[in-house]
C-alpha cells in the first residue's frame, strides 16, 4: 500500500470541492465558478502525479488502496488502477476544468435563482467525483454503488439546467429527456443488481474469500477464471447478461440507446459533454474490466452477438446523423456510432481492439468535447440549433468556422487526428477475429464523411444567411476551451505512443488472464507435386 492515498484524494477533492462551492455567498456566483475551476484544476494535478508514478511495466493495479467496509458482507473500500483506468482518470479529470470554463459566462446555462450556478458547478464536481471512484474501484459492490449514484446528479444537470426558455414545451421535453436518462439507467442498473448478488452468492458458496463471500474484484477475477466459482454455465451466462446490460444501456450500444439523443439536446452544452464523453465512458470501461474477466467464457459465447449489434449502431447512428436536422443531435448520433466502435473493439478479444477500444474512449471524449462545444458556442450566439439557419459562418467568424471543421475531421476520423489511429487498430484488431463485422463497419467511415462535411457545407460556407450578419467569433475565454482539445488530437493523431504504452500492458495483461490470444494468420499448406516434391 502506498503510504499517501493518492485515489483516494482524487475522487474526494472535487466532492468536497463541491461542498465548498456551495458554502459560498449567494451573491457570489463568480467566486463559485472560481472555486469550482480551481477545485477541478487540483483535480488534474492529482491525476497528473498518479500518472506520472505509475509504472506501465509494474504490477497489474498499483496505488492499491484496502479497508474493511462491510465486513459482514466482504466487501471493502479498495482502490487501485491499471493503464485502462488510469487514461480515462486523465480524460475526466482534463475535460472537466474545460466544461467548468466553457459555461464561464453563458447566463442561460443555469436560469434564474440566486444559487443556481452554484448547484450547476457543485453537481459537475459531484459527477466527477463519482466517475473517478468508480474507475479505480476494485470492490465489485463498491462499484456498483457510484455507478448508479453518478445517475442523480447527471439527472439534475440534464432536467434542470438546460437553455433558459418561456416555452412550457420546451421546458416539459427537458424534464421527459431527464426522466427518460433516469429511467432507462436505473433500469440498467436494477438489472446489475441482481448480477451482482448472484455473483456474490457463488462466492459466498465456495467460501471464496472466507465463509461470506467476497466483492474483492481480484479475488472473484481470480476464481472465476481458474473455474473455483463453480457455477453452471447458463448460471454464468445469466450474471453476465445482467452486468452487459447496464454497461450497454450507459454506454449505450444499439438498442438501448434512445435516450441519448433527448439527453444531449436537452441539456447545456457543458453538461452533454460530461455525459456523453465522461460519464458514458464508465459503460464501455465496465464492459472490458467486468464483463470480460468477471465471466471470460460467457464473453466468448456473447461476443458474436454483441459485434453484430456494435455494428448494427455503427452504421444506424451514421445513417440517423445525416438525416438530421439540428445541429446538437446530429453530434449525439455520431457518439452511438462512435461506442460501437468501442464495443466492437473491446468483444474482438484482440491486442490491438482492446487497445484501439481503449484508446477510441479518450479520443471520442476529447473529440466529441470539441465539436459538440464548439457547436454549443455558436448556436448560444445564434438562439437556434436548426442548421437550416446557419450559413455562411466562415465569413464572419472565421475561427470558430475553422476549429469546427478541425473537430468536424477529427469525428470523421481523417488521418493525423486522434480518433483515426483508434479507429483503424479497432477495425484491424475486428478484422483478425471477425472479417465481416469490420468490413462492414467500414461503410461508416464515408457515411461519416458525409455527415460532416455536409454539416459544414451547410453551416459555414455560401453566403452569410440573414440573422448570421453579426455573428461574434470565438473569444479569449473559448479559444482557451477549445485550442487544448484541438492541440490533444492533434497530438494523438501524431503520436499515441505515451497513451499506448500505458494502456497495452493492461490489455495484455485481460488477455492474458482471460485465456484469449490473437488468431494467427492462416498458412495454406503446400501442394505437393507427383514426385512428393513441392511446388516451387
Amino acid at each position: 500500500m502506498n503510504e499517501f492515498p493518492w485515489l483516494t484524494t482524487l475522487w474526494v477533492l472535487p466532492l468536497a470541492g463541491a461542498v465548498a462551492v456551495m458554502v459560498v455567498p449567494a451573491a457570489q456566483r463568480l467566486l463559485a465558478r472560481a472555486l469550482g475551476l480551481a477545485v477541478a484544476m487540483a483535480t488534474l494535478v492529482v491525476g497528473v502525479v498518479v500518472a506520472v508514478r505509475f509504472e506501465p511495466g509494474g504490477g497489474r493495479y498499483q496505488f492499491v488502496e484496502s479497508h474493511e467496509w462491510i465486513p459482514a458482507f466482504g466487501a471493502g473500500y479498495t482502490l487501485g488502477v491499471d493503464g485502462i483506468a488510469l487514461v480515462l482518470v486523465l480524460l475526466t479529470a482534463g475535460l472537466v476544468p474545460l466544461l467548468i470554463l466553457a459555461g464561464w459566462r453563458d447566463e442561460r446555462e443555469v436560469g434564474a435563482g440566486p444559487r443556481v450556478a452554484h448547484i450547476y458547478v457543485a453537481l459537475t464536481l459531484v459527477v466527477e467525483a463519482m466517475v473517478l471512484i468508480s474507475f479505480v474501484s476494485l470492490d465489485i459492490l463498491l462499484f456498483y454503488v457510484f455507478f448508479e449514484v453518478m445517475l442523480i446528479p447527471m439527472y439534475f444537470l440534464i432536467g434542470g439546467f438546460g437553455p433558459r426558455t418561456d416555452d412550457l414545451a420546451h421546458r416539459q421535453q427537458r424534464s421527459r429527456a431527464a426522466v427518460k436518462f433516469l429511467l432507462y439507467n436505473l433500469f440498467g442498473g436494477l438489472i446489475m443488481l441482481a448480477a451482482v448478488i448472484g455473483l456474490y452468492v457463488l462466492t459466498a458458496r465456495e467460501n471464496i474469500g472466507g465463509d461470506h463471500g467476497t466483492f474483492d474484484f481480484r479475488a472473484v477475477v481470480q476464481a472465476a477464471n481458474s473455474g473455483q466459482l463453480g457455477a453452471a454455465p447458463a448460471v454464468l451466462n445469466a450474471l453476465f447478461l445482467g452486468f452487459m446490460f447496464a454497461f450497454a444501456v450507459k454506454a449505450p450500444l444499439w438498442p438501448l440507446h434512445t435516450w441519448l439523443p433527448d439527453a444531449a439536446v436537452s441539456a447545456t452544452p457543458a453538461s452533454a459533454v460530461l455525459m456523453m464523453a465522461v460519464v458514458d465512458k464508465v459503460g464501455t470501461f465496465g464492459m472490458l474490466r467486468y464483463c470480460l474477466l468477471l465471466f471470460p467464457s460467457a464473453s466468448s459465447t456473447y461476443a458474436p452477438l454483441i459485434s453484430v449489434l456494435a455494428v448494427i449502431g455503427i452504421l444506424y447512428g451514421a445513417l440517423l446523423a445525416i438525416g438530421q436536422t439540428d445541429v446538437m443531435r446530429l453530434i449525439a448520433y455520431t457518439s452511438i456510432s462512435h461506442f460501437g466502435f468501442i464495443i466492437l473493439g473491446i468483444f474482438a478479444m484482440t491486442n490491438q481492439g482492446g487497445a484501439g477500444a481503449t484508446l477510441y474512449m479518450v479520443n471520442h471524449g476529447i473529440s466529441t468535447a470539441a465539436l459538440f462545444l464548439i457547436a454549443g458556442f455558436l448556436v448560444s450566439r445564434r438562439g437556434t440549433r436548426v442548421i437550416a439557419e446557419f450559413g455562411g459562418v466562415q465569413k464572419v467568424a472565421p475561427i470558430l468556422a475553422g476549429t469546427f471543421l478541425i473537430a468536424g475531421l477529427a469525428t470523421l476520423s481523417l488521418p493525423g487526428l486522434a480518433p483515426f489511429v483508434s479507429e483503424f487498430l479497432v477495425l484491424v484488431g475486428t478484422f483478425t477475429r471477425y472479417p465481416v463485422a469490420a468490413i462492414a463497419a467500414t461503410g461508416a467511415l464515408v457515411l461519416a464523411a458525409i455527415y460532416v462535411l455536409w454539416l459544414y457545407q451547410r453551416m459555414m460556407t455560401g453566403p452569410v444567411t440573414s440573422g448570421n450578419e453579426r455573428l461574434r467569433d470565438l473569444v479569449p475565454r473559448e479559444l482557451v476551451v477549445v485550442v487544448p482539445l484541438l492541440a490533444a488530437l492533434l497530438f494523438l493523431g501524431a503520436y499515441p505512443k505515451p497513451v499506448l504504452d500505458l494502456i497495452n500492458p493492461a490489455v495484455a495483461g485481460t488477455l492474458t488472464t482471460i485465456g484469449k490470444n490473437d488468431p494467427g494468420p492462416t498458412v495454406q499448406p503446400e501442394a505437393a507435386t507427383p514426385s512428393g516434391g513441392a511446388h516451387k
